[in-house]
């Protein structure tokens, strides 16, 4: 009798063995998409590893590969477009300038409304408002950057003229401060870390807020939209499922967010990002609380925004076809996402 229970529980462990064995077999992988980020590691980009970091991508059900452009080379948006990768982390003004080269690109989610910049001055510029960069030079990553439209359209809100002063190519980081140390530029538009940095070195002071949704519809007359989620318009139509999952994660994370402290945030990303040569943990978290305001807690297209951008673009003298803004981006993924959140709580 003994021996007749022992096989038949044997049998049974093997039968159930069996089952797990199927049902771990018959799981599918979550399908896998990837993104590059432009400087994956900036604060005004953090929103997409820490969708990573808090498992939002496996949440919703995807298998995200990040990667992050390089000094040099090819940028995410361009990454994107040539397929390399499935979504880029850019800035919206991209699917405008897109468009004017006969590329239908979309943005899914809109993740900031403020480009996180803050135009940092030397002591002795005397800068409080654009006005005040008549006869000066100022910083500018690039010349034809967004940074230098920006500082274009800014000038010009203030009845300043490209001639008015001079704009001068300073990059970020030492380069930028540097310029500054060595009298190059009385100001220069920077982002964190850089901006932290300049403060701690006492090269110079934020006279001008671009971080904050305050700060650019006070400066520019309204939310500037820029770090968001962009893909080509073919590859969304090919893959809305996989679209709506990287939108519920991205959405699942801008509610974080908005719910989270700094130093919430800051605990949730790698190390090496919050702490680095230019820039302690603490005053990571001391920036972040004082920009976290340029992140949107819907990762939705703020009303007016895209025509703001719009703006800055004709005044940079970059469009030169008309622009089918309604095109460029679209809010229903978010919707939806937000849909869902709501009805499960989160």
């Amino acid at each position: 009798m003994k021996l007749k229970t022992l096989s038949f529980r044997l049998a049974a462990a093997a039968a159930c063995v069996a089952s797990l064995a199927g049902v771990h077999a018959s799981a599918q992988p979550l399908p896998k998409v990837t993104m590059m980020v432009g400087g994956i590691d900036k604060q005004i980009y953090l929103p997409y590893q820490l969708a990573q970091d808090l498992g939002y991508f496996k949440k919703y059900g995807v298998d995200m590969e990040l990667s992050t452009e390089q000094a040099g080379g090819v940028g995410a948006e361009d990454a994107m477009v040539s397929g390399q990768v499935d979504f880029a982390g850019a800035w919206y003004v991209h699917t405008i300038d897109f468009q004017q080269h006969g590329k239908a690109v979309v943005d899914v989610a809109q993740l900031s409304g403020a480009p996180g910049e803050r135009e940092m001055c030397t002591k002795a510029s005397g800068v409080r408002t654009p006005a005040d960069w008549k006869g000066k030079a100022v910083g500018v990553t690039d010349l034809g950057s967004g940074t230098d439209d920006l500082t274009l359209y800014l000038a010009a809100r203030y009845h300043l003229s490209s001639k008015d002063f001079t704009r001068v190519g300073v990059g970020a980081g030492q380069t930028l401060i540097g310029a500054m140390e060595h009298g190059r530029v009385a100001c220069a538009m920077t982002t964190q870390p850089t901006v932290n940095a300049v403060e701690k070195m006492g090269v110079g002071y934020s006279a001008i807020d671009l971080a904050t949704g305050a700060g650019v519809n006070k400066w520019l007359g309204g939310y500037w939209p820029t770090a968001a989620v962009l893909a080509r318009a073919d590859w969304v139509k090919a893959h809305p499922q996989l679209t709506q999952d990287v939108v519920d994660a991205m959405v699942a994370t801008m509610h974080w967010i908005h719910t989270h402290s700094a130093e919430q945030i800051a605990d949730h990303l790698p190390k090496d990002f919050v702490s680095n040569p230019l820039s302690t943990k603490a005053e990571y978290v001391r920036a972040l609380d004082q920009d976290k305001g340029q992140f949107l807690p819907d990762g939705l297209m703020p009303k007016g925004g895209a025509q703001t951008v719009l703006a800055v673009e004709k005044f940079a003298g970059k469009i030169h076809k008309p622009v089918d803004l309604a095109v460029t981006y679209d809010n229903s993924y978010a919707l939806k996402a937000n849909a869902m959140l709501k009805a499960s709580g989160g």
